[in-house]
């Protein structure tokens, strides 16, 4: 499993996933971004960012 908090990224967002995955992870926070954050396009170092701080955790 994957895990990732909105607010390691950005400071404030309380926003929270736990996926099976990291492409469902980054499916989950793209549609996050863009309704919570009005982000249209993600860009290439967000993404980056996103990805270095899934974590994974145990079942």
């Amino acid at each position: 499993m994957k895990s990732f908090a909105c607010g390691d990224v950005v400071p404030g967002c309380e926003a929270r996933w736990v996926c099976s995955s990291e492409d469902e992870v980054l499916s989950q926070v793209a549609q996050h971004a863009g309704a919570a954050h009005g982000l249209t396009e993600i860009p290439d170092h967000l993404v980056a960012a996103v990805r270095t701080a899934i974590v994974t955790v145990a079942v």
